[in-house]
């Protein structure tokens, strides 16, 4: 082979290999375009949704029924027993409701009281409301028709009225008789409440509201 023939050669392989790495440039060029077009699949971020509120049970099949309790039953109170010493069925003004009288395993006396509320609005539905009440002192106070101060917190007056009252048990209250009521609550939701039975001196307490479940019927009395 002639000199000139192999460079001919030659050129044309190295024109060859020119054109093949051109031609896998263009394909590697053209692959990673048309991968960064592709959209890149992304689970999409969902909001959490809110803490599902459960629903009231029903008093009597999904806990016990604070609404049968009698004078002389055992009962727990978050845990706490209890003993019902007696009770005071109060009416005032077509409401009606029970305040228990009870005593626990340290003999502190605390009152329980039970009423089913109407709503605030028209077409909202009773609900049944539960207060644990804990003596505080007075100290000789007496209840102001505008707002108070108890303690250092200030209570804004709710209700206030004359209550007939049937008593039942050991209640250090006659068998019948008028009862004197003024309640307050103060900006964080706490309730205060003064009573007195006709005759006697004033005397005052704080409430705690009790949720659903929290009253368990331990024994009934014999």
């Amino acid at each position: 082979m002639s000199m000139t023939s192999m460079v001919v050669l030659g050129l044309s392989i190295a024109t060859v290999l020119l054109l093949l790495g051109a031609f896998l440039a263009t394909l590697r060029q053209d692959r990673k375009g048309r991968t960064a077009e592709q959209p890149v699949e992304v689970a999409p971020i969902e909001t959490p949704l809110p803490a599902p509120v459960s629903l009231p049970g029903h008093a009597g099949s999904d806990y016990a029924d604070p609404r049968t309790i009698k004078v002389g039953d055992r009962i727990e109170v978050h845990g706490s027993p209890s003993r019902v010493l007696g009770a005071m069925h109060i009416s005032w003004q077509g409401q009606q409701w029970v305040e228990f009288r009870l005593r626990d395993s340290a003999r502190r006396v605390q009152w329980l009281s039970v009423e089913v509320r109407k709503g605030l609005a028209e077409g909202d539905q009773s609900h049944l409301e539960v207060l644990l009440w804990t003596d505080v002192p007075t100290q000789g106070m007496v209840p102001a028709r505008s707002m108070l101060i108890m303690e250092g917190v200030e209570f804004f007056p709710l209700d206030r009225g004359t209550a007939a009252f049937r008593s039942e048990g050991s209640t250090g209250a006659p068998d019948r008789g008028l009862l004197d009521f003024a309640d307050y609550r103060a900006t964080d939701g706490r309730l205060l409440s003064f009573e007195r039975i006709q005759g006697s001196s004033w005397t005052a307490a704080y409430a705690q509201p009790l949720a659903p479940g929290s009253i368990s019927i331990v024994s009934r009395a014999s």
